[in-house]
């Protein structure tokens, strides 16, 4: 059986109790909205405490029916043949337990912003950084996350040399985080005469979205200048006279955003910006923190080549965490949840290691 902390699982459910007694008697709207938002992240891990107990309780029951010699042999028989079921139960609700009290990523319920960028492989690169965006923009459809173009320069031959996207909605970058790295193709470009496999490759990165008390952004560090965006036409870019620039002084960072509107384009290129600043402070708190940076799938290191894309082959790796699949299409059409919940998996087995060695 799997140790658990019970006095942690006593304070889950207390403070679970309280919520809800509180929030029954009445209070503020404002702290209400606050206590349900908390009474429902809890609301799972509660559930899975008070099957656990009785699960025990009913395991209890049938050994003490086992180990008492006045019980007779139709009810020995049956209690024989409830509790394996039972045991089972407990292990798997003591697993689920562990892994909700495991600790969490702050960012984790968050939107994110997506960053693609061409590699090496140029033309073909762009190519593949297009399809890549369109496998997250089908999977974002598939997750009921609304995906929106803040910038992006087209390739000569179609496809992006960068594309930057907002991805709003419950839990995105929970879901997109591991995505961060160099995604290497295998494929005979189209405009290959003699059908030779090129290799290529495109760098994501997924960010979570900062709010403005997350990351203070003084007037005097930034620059922002107006400018005409140009592109090679199509869906995502508009040619207009009021794409911003923003760049921050003390790193350097540098955003666009080229869209309709040159309000909107300031708005969203702050956003970019402090998404980018908040990834950097969460970078150098992780850095400080040098063993939790064990724990990550791979490294976070984003010129880590972390996946192949074999076209000929139907082939997709995942090179953390040794996964292949033979189903790159039905991938490239946004079925992205068997490598992500992989990668989630693997990520909380290194959680729940560094817990029991701990």
């Amino acid at each position: 059986m799997i140790a658990l902390p019970r006095d942690r699982m006593d304070q889950v459910v207390k403070r679970f109790d309280m919520l809800e007694a509180q929030m029954a008697a009445g209070v503020e709207p404002d702290a209400y909205v606050k206590m349900a938002s908390e009474y429902a992240e809890l609301q799972e891990i509660v559930g899975k405490v008070r099957a656990l107990r009785s699960a025990e309780a009913e395991a209890a029951d049938l050994e003490a029916m086992l180990a008492d010699r006045a019980t007779d042999a139709e009810m020995r028989e049956l209690a024989e043949a409830d509790l394996p079921a039972v045991e089972a139960r407990i292990e798997a609700l003591q697993h689920d337990i562990q892994i909700l009290l495991l600790p969490k990523d702050a960012a984790d319920e968050r939107s994110a912003i997506l960053e693609i960028r061409a590699g090496t492989g140029g033309d073909e690169a762009s190519l593949f950084a297009g399809d890549l965006f369109r496998m997250y923009e089908r999977y974002a459809a598939r997750q009921g996350w609304r995906v929106e173009v803040v910038s992006a320069s087209e390739g000569e031959v179609g496809g992006f040399k960068e594309i930057v996207a907002s991805v709003a909605g419950k839990g995105v970058f929970a879901r997109l985080k591991f995505e961060s790295g160099v995604h290497r193709v295998q494929r005979v470009p189209a405009t290959e005469a003699q059908g030779r496999i090129h290799t290529s490759a495109a760098t994501v990165a997924v960010l979570p979205e900062a709010e403005e008390v997350d990351i203070e952004i003084r007037p005097e560090d930034i620059r922002i200048d107006t400018m005409r965006a140009s592109g090679a036409g199509g869906q995502h870019v508009n040619t207009t006279d009021s794409a911003v620039r923003i760049t921050h002084l003390p790193t350097g960072i540098m955003v666009v955003s080229a869209e309709k509107s040159q309000h909107q384009n300031r708005a969203r290129a702050m956003q970019i910006l402090r998404a980018r600043l908040f990834d950097m402070e969460r970078t150098r708190l992780a850095d400080e923190r040098s063993e939790s940076r064990k724990l990550q799938v791979g490294s976070g290191d984003r010129s880590e080549r972390i996946r192949t894309y074999n076209f000929p082959q139907g082939r997709l790796t995942d090179h953390r965490i040794n996964l292949t699949l033979y189903k790159l299409d039905r991938v490239m059409e946004g079925e992205l949840d068997e490598v992500v919940d992989a990668l989630i998996a693997d990520h909380q087995s290194k959680l729940l290691a560094d817990v029991e060695n701990g």
